[in-house]
């Protein structure tokens, strides 16, 4: 890994690590789980992630019509979203190789490869240029991001006057009785399970204490406000198991 000790620290899970070893350790968890990360998402959801991920594209409401569309889904690796949106045309942006590489293989195997498009990227550092989509999702990718004020000034950047920023993320339970079932579940239950279908706790573990981590409601919109995005909302889902953010480029 390299001497780290000059570096600023950041989180991995619970864990504090050198802020350049951060992004190798996640590309890791992720070359690890590629194969089953719709399963580990099943089991880190309860299946829920499939109607939230439904939820998710209805509140984008993208056009039906004929009207081009550019979507830009950063961290949608295996395509769970973009192949969600019908009619518009997408661009899947993932760091891990290996999770592209699953998502090519949905995306042929639903015959949509002439209308959504895989490229390696990071999200702190998008190959795209600016003002180049409608619109930008991100679902359950930006707590594994290293500065998510980066990915968040990405996100303007790459965004069209007009266009909005959409997340998807596991966030904080507000409903009381549910959040001690969902902590009991997130680390006695996940890594156990991830352990039985995948052969190892470790990626899962990192995942759970990843949400932990991650901002709460409030302090995230906080950041996309701060990032220049305007009309700032969000909706929880399951009572706050996930919650949708939204802001707009205007």
């Amino acid at each position: 890994m390299g001497d780290t000790s000059g570096q600023s620290k950041v989180s991995f899970g619970f864990r504090e690590v050198g802020e350049g070893e951060r992004q190798g350790l996640v590309n890791d968890v992720f070359s690890k789980v590629a194969e089953r990360y719709d399963l580990m998402n099943d089991l880190m959801s309860g299946g829920l992630h499939r109607l939230w991920k439904n939820d998710f594209v209805t509140w984008l409401a993208p056009p039906k019509a004929d009207r081009p569309f550019r979507l830009l889904d950063v961290a949608g690796g295996t395509g769970d979203v973009a192949l969600r949106y019908e009619g518009s045309t997408a661009v899947i942006c993932d760091i891990s190789p290996e999770m592209l590489a699953v998502g090519q293989r949905k995306v042929n195997d639903a015959g949509l490869a002439h209308r959504i498009e895989l490229v390696e990227g990071n999200a702190e550092a998008l190959p795209f240029a600016d003002g180049s989509f409608d619109a930008y999702t991100i679902a359950f990718g930006i707590r594994n991001v290293t500065h998510i004020d980066r990915a968040l000034a990405e996100a303007f950047r790459v965004l069209k006057t007009g266009g909005r920023f959409m997340c998807l993320e596991f966030s904080e339970v507000q409903v009381p009785i549910l959040d001690k079932l969902y902590e009991f579940h997130s680390f006695e239950v996940i890594p156990r399970l991830g352990k039985l279908t995948a052969g190892a706790a470790e990626p899962y573990q990192y995942l759970v204490e990843s949400i932990r981590k991650f901002p709460k409601q409030e302090a995230f919109a906080t950041m996309i406000r701060a990032a220049g995005f305007e009309r700032v909302s969000y909706r929880n889902l399951t009572g706050g198991v996930a919650a949708m953010h939204s802001g707009w480029k205007l």
